[in-house]
């Protein structure tokens, strides 16, 4: 059974659970509402599908070890071709999650040399990776693959993936999530296209960043006076920050209406 992304205040729940509960349905609207006004190129999904890829990250958070159910943000990825999505949800303490928001997001294209098809799982984001800024420069083709001066990569270290090209099996390449070049490819998100690595609009990219959504390990090491300079010195921080990025496969046929094909060109 699917789990519910929506918590009910439910008849004969003590008045402390009651608050509770209504306290962190606030926030989580409060956030979504920050998501709406700072990631403007979003996907309307439906709450059928909402609760689809939360059954999703929970099958995924399930095996062994990753998730002892704390509170947290998650940032969960559709790499079917039919689906590339980048989805943003939330638990509480309460233990539901609830939707923030979608974005459209472009994972690894098999076909083409040294291409991977970005790996399934459950990838742990921290120091033990670190995560740096693009520079903005431009390749030999002028294009800025990391986005503009400032962004964030966030790192989550070399992993094994399928490769896409040759003979196929598996290699190593490294797993990021990044922006990408604002002209020409962010208007392409949304169809598979990269090495391997995960791109996302800007504005996605900004609210991770500024909102400290996948920085638990970072807030962690830095408490502990481990100064991390990656992290914003202006920083509003969720309430209950993640440390994972959560790669799932619909494994859609078709292209679903909330999510359309964006063009092959801008």
């Amino acid at each position: 059974m699917r789990r519910r992304m929506f918590v009910l205040a439910l008849p004969g729940l003590w008045p402390e659970a009651t608050a509770r509960a209504a306290g962190d349905a606030a926030v989580v609207a409060e956030w979504r509402r920050r998501f709406e006004a700072e990631v403007p190129r979003r996907l309307d999904v439906p709450e059928a599908e909402r609760e689809y890829y939360a059954g999703l990250l929970d099958e995924a958070l399930a095996t062994p070890g990753p998730d002892p159910g704390w509170p947290q943000s998650v940032l969960l990825v559709d790499r079917s071709e039919q689906g590339q999505a980048a989805c943003v949800l939330l638990r509480p303490p309460g233990g539901a999650w609830y939707w923030l928001g979608a974005t459209p997001a472009s994972t690894g294209r098999v076909g083409a040399f040294e291409h991977f098809r970005t790996p399934l799982g459950v990838f742990l984001h921290g120091p033990h990776n670190p995560d740096y800024r693009a520079l903005g420069t431009v390749n030999e083709l002028g294009i800025r693959g990391y986005g503009a001066r400032g962004l964030r990569v966030f790192d989550f270290g070399w992993v094994t993936a399928e490769r896409g090209w040759g003979r196929g099996g598996t290699g190593t390449m490294r797993l990021q999530v990044h922006a990408t070049d604002p002209v020409r490819l962010e208007p392409r998100l949304g169809r598979a296209a990269s090495k391997g690595c995960i791109r996302i609009t800007a504005a996605l990219n900004r609210f991770l960043d500024r909102h400290g959504l996948l920085d638990a390990e970072y807030d962690a090491a830095q408490a502990a006076g481990r100064r991390q300079w990656i992290l914003r010195p202006d920083r509003t921080t969720i309430p209950w920050p993640g440390r994972w990025l959560v790669v799932v496969d619909s494994q859609r046929r078709e292209r679903p209406a909330w999510s359309p094909l964006p063009p092959a060109r801008p």
